[in-house]
């Protein structure tokens, strides 16, 4: 079994189901923590829409979050949940940017979006 995440009829991302239910469960702590709504709507039917111009706001103000945290347990803790989002972003064709991201994150990025089934 599997998940969908859609932007305007087409599979950004199909998870297995597990993997979603835990990118599900850290993007609403993350919505708690920037204050933001994610843009990514609720699983119906194995299927979420995700709105572009909210996930952009999203993507980016994560982005800025993660790169003025200075804790390591912090950083470490999210740098995947902030790795998928940002290939995620970049499947839907939304901009971050790119100077925000140091190297590993960019490197951890390339490498979750490589595994991100569609």
């Amino acid at each position: 079994m599997s998940q969908y995440y859609e932007l305007d009829g087409e599979t950004l991302w199909n998870p297995a189901n597990g993997a979603s239910r835990l990118f599900l469960r850290q993007l609403a702590d993350f919505e708690a923590e920037l204050q933001l709504p994610s843009g990514i709507g609720p699983m119906v039917n194995d299927e979420a829409r995700i709105d572009p111009v909210a996930f952009g706001a999203f993507a980016r103000a994560l982005l800025v979050w993660y790169q003025r945290t200075t804790h390591g347990v912090i950083r470490a803790l999210s740098a995947g949940f902030v790795a998928t989002t940002l290939a995620l972003a970049e499947r839907a064709g939304v901009a971050v940017d790119e100077e925000l991201t140091d190297r590993q994150l960019s490197a951890i990025t390339w490498e979750v979006s490589r595994s991100m089934a569609r």
